[in-house]
């Protein structure tokens, strides 16, 4: 996979998820019903700005016991996983229990163990824990609080798997921030600039309409008429 330039990934971080989906659906309209988040995360730390990087995927499991070698062997397996390839990179873990984030795989321990091997942050459909020890800078998106962390251990790695509706296979780029999670295809991720720039400058016509003393329906009648023509 040629990688994708740094620039090109910084540049992505200076805009909001709910952006980054809008300028997709410029570029191709399918994106207004796939490849994105639907349901609402519990976003630890809002004031990270986004992040952006490469899913590193996984499946846990919490709700049933387990022979700790063979916990301890997966858990090495998944760490080595999360150490090699395409940087910077993101965890996508699903949670395939009956009721999950039963059991929390995210918490102190395992936020400092992904942020020193270079990982930005997670986005899950599980659960998280130690709110007030979480490793700093470490961007945590989960589908629940809880406090135990139970029989929690990586089943499978590398996987295709589903979180919230968003389907992710390794090494897809993702975009997240506290409003959820989009895979950006990576044969669009060169578009994307000019595709934000087109939306920021059809909205800036509207938001400017609203500004005026005299707005009224006529006024917003043209700035409508006038965003369209925006090419």
């Amino acid at each position: 996979m040629k990688k994708i330039q740094e620039s090109l990934l910084n540049t992505l971080r200076k805009y909001d998820t709910p952006t980054i989906l809008n300028s997709l659906e410029l570029l191709d309209s399918k994106f207004r019903t796939i490849g994105f988040t639907t349901e609402q995360m519990i976003c630890v730390d809002t004031t990270l700005p986004p992040i952006v990087g490469y899913a590193r995927t996984a499946t846990i499991s919490s709700s049933s016991e387990v022979d700790p070698n063979i916990k301890r062997e997966r858990s090495l397996t998944y760490y080595e996983y999360l150490s090699s390839g395409t940087k910077p990179c993101i965890s996508v873990i699903k949670d395939v229990d009956q009721k999950p984030g039963f059991g929390a795989f995210w918490g102190e321990v395992n936020s400092n163990i992904h942020n020193a091997l270079g990982v930005l942050g997670v986005i899950t459909n599980g659960s998280v824990r130690d709110l007030d020890d979480l490793s700093a800078g470490f961007q945590v998106m989960a589908g629940k609080i809880g406090p135990a962390h139970a029989y929690v251990r990586i089943e499978e790695t590398g996987i295709p798997i589903n979180i919230f509706g968003m389907n992710v296979q390794h090494d897809d780029l993702i975009h997240a921030d506290r409003h959820g999670a989009v895979v950006i295809p990576k044969e669009l991720v060169e578009e994307l600039p000019k595709a934000i720039d087109l939306m920021i400058r059809k909205e800036k016509i509207i938001l400017d309409a609203c500004k005026k003393q005299d707005f009224d329906f006529e006024i917003l009648k043209k700035a409508i008429q006038d965003s369209a023509q925006i090419k």
